[in-house]
């Protein structure tokens, strides 16, 4: 999923407005961050080939054991947890945000063909393959991601007119970027995906935390703080 992660992000900032933004966007993107960087470093591979329509290439013989498996989700929010509890010292955040790291698991589940695993070394793999019709994605994933944004934008007040600017335009340069994914695939190329999705990602993420200062949550209020503004 690409858009579906980013949902559960703004959804989770509504129901947890003490949390910045771009703090829950790095937890539900944690995962694919991860494994972008396991990618470049030839650590996780995948190959790619043309898909069922023109010009979209797909997954094949999928490799993403240390970044996308269960057991390492549960790893990787274990130790996102531990540092958000010691930079911020909020406790309920440390056992929220965790939960959304872990969520990654079972949205890809859904969106992937059977390329999950349950740990590294397990042969099985799993997944129900929803990219694999455009229609359902629409409508499920885009269905979400709809939803999202409407609790996101009620939830939230723009301080000034830069608000607008800044959210609109890349909310919707989010969903032609999603459009995109699921119509023509992904780059055939490991590397250079794992680089321009590295990029990309962590440019949502810096996002996220502007877009927290420009839009506040109506009723938020900064959790106890250890170090720094999360």
């Amino acid at each position: 999923m690409l858009v579906g992660h980013l949902a559960l992000g703004m959804v989770a900032k509504r129901f947890e407005p003490k949390i910045s933004l771009g703090t829950w966007m790095l937890a539900v993107m944690l995962v694919d961050l991860i494994c972008f960087a396991f990618l470049i470093a030839g650590i996780e591979h995948f190959d790619a080939e043309p898909g069922l329509t023109r010009g979209r290439f797909v997954f094949r013989n999928v490799y993403f054991v240390y970044s996308h498996s269960l057991l390492m989700n549960a790893i990787w929010a274990a130790m996102f947890a531990t540092a958000y509890l010691l930079w911020r010292g909020y406790q309920r955040g440390a056992w929220l945000l965790p939960a959304a790291v872990l969520s990654h698991w079972p949205l890809d589940f859904v969106s992937h063909n059977p390329d999950m695993p349950l740990a590294p070394g397990a042969s099985a793999v799993y997944g129900l393959g929803l990219w694999n019709s455009i229609p359902a994605t629409l409508i499920v994933e885009g269905g979400f991601w709809v939803l999202a944004i409407i609790l996101y934008v009620r939830a939230t007040r723009p301080k000034k007119r830069a608000a607008h600017y800044a959210f609109w335009p890349v909310i919707a340069f989010l969903t032609l970027v999603w459009y995109g994914n699921i119509t023509r695939g992904i780059d055939p190329n490991p590397v250079r995906a794992g680089i321009n999705g590295l990029i990309f990602f962590s440019l949502v993420v810096v996002w996220a935390f502007w877009m927290n200062r420009l839009r506040p949550a109506e009723d938020a209020q900064d959790p106890p703080k250890t170090h720094n503004s999360g």
